[in-house]
């Protein structure tokens, strides 16, 4: 190739940045670039005396580059032999060294594995869908996703740091009968941006399995700066999660998140519902029967319901003396949600502890679903009563999850756990930046 258009190339191509020159290039009939090129100032060192060696040939090493003009490129490196004249070396023969430009034994260059993460972490390209635009294998791809990803996590002491306030939650990866336990994972959150005003949470890690053990055996294993570090740990109901917190970060607030709460509400609403329904009609709910069909209705605050919806809520649960238990955990039901929605903490905190006094203890025949609910709301009441105190919840978690649930869409599911817990934290992770500076 002439030397300009060799330049142009190179500039284009951006071949310089990996250490070599372009001298000639063409196009298969499968649509692929290939580039000819040579290393620029190749090391002639033998690698075991490290003294010069003499020129012998060159070794054609065909490597698979970035796209470019949105084509597949291959590129052919010319890499230089030598020859070892060191009378005690064992080496005779040598190739230059090239790990600037790929790894050893590695079929990509190193500047596409951080494309490939670009596209992962950026994009949320699926693998399959790189390994097209790159024109290979998708083990291929997805073994270089997966070994960048160990390195940027679990080799970057950075990926814990600054971590203040920490949501736990269970996930479900795979949804398929018959797993059990093997199909929950414990997600652990940085909420410390949320709180702050500086960015969204983010996915730290995913631990297999949902018990005190797994998550207390994790915390064990941080570092004690880690552990003084956080302050805060927002979770669900679940009394495992609780403990080992407890056990482990015993200076941290534990803090129920105020979503798990009203969904536990609204369960002992159903339940409730449910009971009555039976008693009094003496089947499941049909079309025409009125707490049937205000199941859903019973779950909206009454100033965003229309006044159709307000007149047959009234009229369902007042139609029958026997729906008074109804009517009574709706209200309770309702009060939770505005202890929630109060402008102020301070007065939402009083309304709470108002109402899980008054459903502790005490109630009368015919509220069961209640006595369960305030037996409950009662020994976690300070874990509730903190979310007022610190402002911290689950929320985010709840959004990471429905991203997760979206990346195994686009992945068509995962049979591996490792490349699973790897895929999200590349997907919801924000390692954007540490990505961008590959």
């Amino acid at each position: 190739m002439h030397q300009r258009t060799c330049d142009v190339a190179n500039t284009i191509c951006r071949t310089t940045e990996l250490g070599v020159t372009i001298t000639g290039a063409a196009i298969d009939n499968q649509d692929r670039t290939h580039i000819f090129c040579e290393v620029l100032d190749p090391d002639p060192r033998c690698p075991n005396c490290r003294i010069a060696g003499q020129g012998r040939d060159k070794a054609d090493r065909i490597l698979t580059d970035t796209p470019a003009a949105g084509r597949p490129v291959l590129l052919h490196v010319a890499v230089p032999r030598f020859l070892c004249r060191t009378v005690d070396c064992p080496t005779t023969i040598f190739r230059a060294n090239i790990e600037h430009i790929a790894a050893a034994r590695a079929v990509i260059t190193t500047r596409t594995i951080g494309w490939i993460l670009q596209r992962i972490a950026v994009d949320k390209m699926s693998v399959a869908a790189i390994a097209a635009n790159l024109s290979v294998a998708w083990k291929v791809v997805n073994r270089a996703a997966l070994e960048a990803a160990q390195t940027l996590v679990y080799a970057n002491r950075s990926h814990l740091g600054g971590v203040r306030h920490l949501g736990v939650d269970e996930h479900k990866w795979k949804h398929v009968r018959g797993n059990g336990e093997s199909s929950w994972v414990t997600v652990l959150i940085d909420l410390t941006p949320v709180i702050d005003g500086t960015g969204s949470a983010r996915l730290m890690d995913m631990i297999p399995g949902r018990s005190k053990h797994v998550l207390k055996t994790w915390m064990n294993d941080r570092d004690q700066v880690f552990r003084d570090r956080v302050k805060v740990v927002a979770m669900d109901g679940f009394t495992g999660y609780k403990t080992a917190t407890a056990e482990e970060l015993p200076t941290a607030r534990i803090v129920m998140d105020p979503f798990h709460v009203v969904q536990l509400a609204g369960e002992k609403l159903d339940r409730c519902r449910t009971r009555i329904q039976q008693a009094t009609c003496g089947h499941r709910g049909r079309k025409g029967d009125p707490l049937y069909k205000i199941r859903r209705i019973l779950h909206t605050r009454t100033d965003l319901l229309t006044d159709k919806q307000k007149t047959l809520l009234y009229t369902a649960l007042t139609s029958r003396d026997d729906h008074v238990a109804v009517e009574v955990t709706h209200q309770v039901y309702l009060q939770i949600i505005a202890a929630y929605e109060h402008r102020q903490r301070r007065e939402g905190k009083k309304l709470m502890w108002k109402v899980i006094k008054r459903i502790q203890t005490g109630l009368p025949p015919g509220l069961e679903e209640l006595a369960q609910l305030g037996r409950t709301l009662w020994n976690r009441h300070k874990e509730i009563l903190a979310y007022f105190d610190v402002g911290v919840s689950n929320g985010p978690v709840e959004a990471i999850n429905g991203r997760l649930e979206h990346l195994r869409g686009i992945a068509q599911g995962f049979r591996n756990l490792d490349h699973y817990i790897l895929r999200s934290l590349l997907h919801s992770g924000q390692l954007a930046d540490r990505i961008n500076a590959l």
